[in-house]
């Protein structure tokens, strides 16, 4: 991680991340290079981002608490690294990943709430557990998540507000989430390189707190007290052109289906070059311990 971070955000933007992540170009420079000679020197194995991006991402996730960094930078790697179920063969071409692009298992919105946050609609029960599996669902999830990420930096700035929609959820869907796989979203929830703001969970029937409950038992403080709870359409009042299927005005589950589909096909390249990248590292390392 040679290369330096280059400031390309708009003026409000830093002065947001100023004022409520504590961001200056001091703390973030001085963040960038304890974080480097830390992997460096005590962490030559790490399967670090070779966007050095993702290393301001983590320092905002912690408010520049360059420890608190390192924690969530060492556990998002060992995610990243022993689950090859979400994170290898990443091909959006590939017929199982097609299949639930089709569907729009997780759909961001294209334009931010009130606060610039982006908004991510999670269709919990749009996909078919008798023919999709909950890792793959849970893979396509995380490949939007990171595309988003690398095409705009604002989200690890205002944070992500995820809406999930639990509208014609069965018993086979909560049948998909043991509590081992629970333990392992929710982990990866709380050191992904972005800021969770609200987890609402709307449409939600009568018997989700026994499943939502299990979730609640992996999380953090923090993480708790941004669920909510709706037994119809979502309260928040900060999200704006909501998709028509939850009362809104904005863009149909459809429409961001055939738009997101189409956004993850254009990146195939993409994704190849950090599949490829990972696959060098595990080389790198496979040679230093042999």
């Amino acid at each position: 991680m040679a290369q330096s971070y280059i400031c390309c955000l708009s003026e409000s933007c830093y002065e947001h991340a100023e004022k409520h992540l504590g961001e200056t170009s001091i703390a973030r420079n001085e963040g960038i290079a304890a974080i480097t000679q830390w992997i460096a020197e005590h962490q030559p194995n790490l399967q670090m981002h070779k966007d050095i991006r993702y290393l301001v991402y983590f320092l905002r996730t912690t408010k520049f608490d360059v420890e608190k960094a390192k924690q969530k930078i060492v556990k998002y790697c060992k995610i990243r690294s022993t689950r090859i179920e979400w994170f290898q063969n990443r091909d959006p071409f590939l017929p199982e990943i097609q299949e639930l692009l089709d569907i729009g298992v997780f759909l961001p919105l294209k334009q931010k709430d009130i606060h610039n946050r982006q908004v991510v609609i999670i269709r919990t029960a749009a996909h078919n557990p008798k023919y999709h599996s909950q890792d793959n669902v849970f893979k396509v999830d995380k490949m939007i998540l990171d595309l988003l990420l690398h095409l705009d930096e604002t989200i690890s700035i205002y944070g992500i507000v995820a809406v999930f929609d639990m509208k014609n959820v069965t018993l086979n869907h909560a049948l998909q989430l043991p509590p081992s796989l629970v333990k392992r979203t929710v982990e990866s929830w709380e050191n992904y390189p972005c800021r969770p703001q609200l987890l609402e969970f709307i449409n939600a029937p009568i018997h989700v707190n026994i499943v939502l409950n299990v979730f609640r038992s992996f999380m953090s403080p923090k993480m708790k007290s941004r669920v909510k709870v709706s037994r119809r359409g979502t309260h928040v009042g900060t999200l704006v052109n909501l998709p028509i299927e939850l009362g809104g005005t904005g863009e149909s589950y459809h429409d961001l289906t055939v738009y997101w589909k189409q956004k993850m096909q254009d990146h195939a390249f993409w994704f190849a070059e950090e599949q490829c990248h990972v696959m060098e590292e595990e080389s790198q390392t496979n040679r230093r311990n042999s």
